[in-house]
């Protein structure tokens, strides 16, 4: 996988919370440095555990999958970019956000945004792409885009969360074709 590769999946990752960050700077009251920092840090750390959890329970099964992996690949990533666009079509994200940054208030949509990145971690495995380097970019990239969406939300509003939702998902897609074209020829 090369770097701009990676790049653009962890863009299109960091893209759904970025869009979450944005609707939680859209009802604070007021945005400070302390708040995106917290929202970025439970963004960025659930982004980055998740493909390792996904990566390492795939690792178990991988040799069973070894001659679809591909297929596998694409299924998820183009299932999951599928999803993140039909998510912003219908307006509803089932989320109820709270301008707090408390464990209650940032747990549970931590995770919500984060479940995609769990299947891009059983992709990796998958694909045989070591972890390390993408835990830690996705991670990255998430903090920045989640900080950013704080105050951008706070500041513009929903102006801009369909849209990275949408860009989120369509790089997905792509990034899964590009998998199986690769391997089918």
């Amino acid at each position: 996988m090369t770097a701009i590769e990676l790049l653009f999946i962890s863009l299109g990752l960091g893209m759904d919370a970025f869009a979450v960050s944005i609707c939680k700077g859209l009802v604070m009251k007021k945005s400070s440095l302390k708040s995106g920092i917290i929202v970025g840090i439970y963004f960025g750390l659930f982004q980055a555990v998740m493909p390792i959890i996904g990566y390492v329970f795939s690792k178990s099964f991988s040799t069973l999958f070894q001659n679809i992996d591909h297929w596998i690949a694409f299924f998820l990533l183009t299932i999951l970019g599928i999803n993140m666009i039909k998510e912003t079509i219908k307006q509803d994200r089932g989320l109820n956000l709270s301008e707090g940054t408390t464990f209650q208030d940032m747990v549970g949509v931590s995770i919500a945004t984060s479940i995609d990145a769990l299947a891009v971690g059983i992709t990796f495995a998958f694909l045989k792409i070591s972890i390390i380097k993408p835990v830690i970019i996705i991670g990255l990239l998430t903090f920045l885009l989640s900080f950013m969406g704080v105050f951008i939300g706070n500041k513009f509003g929903a102006k801009f969360k369909d849209k990275a939702q949408i860009f989120g998902g369509v790089i997905l897609i792509l990034i899964g074709i590009k998998i199986l074209i690769e391997h089918l020829t």
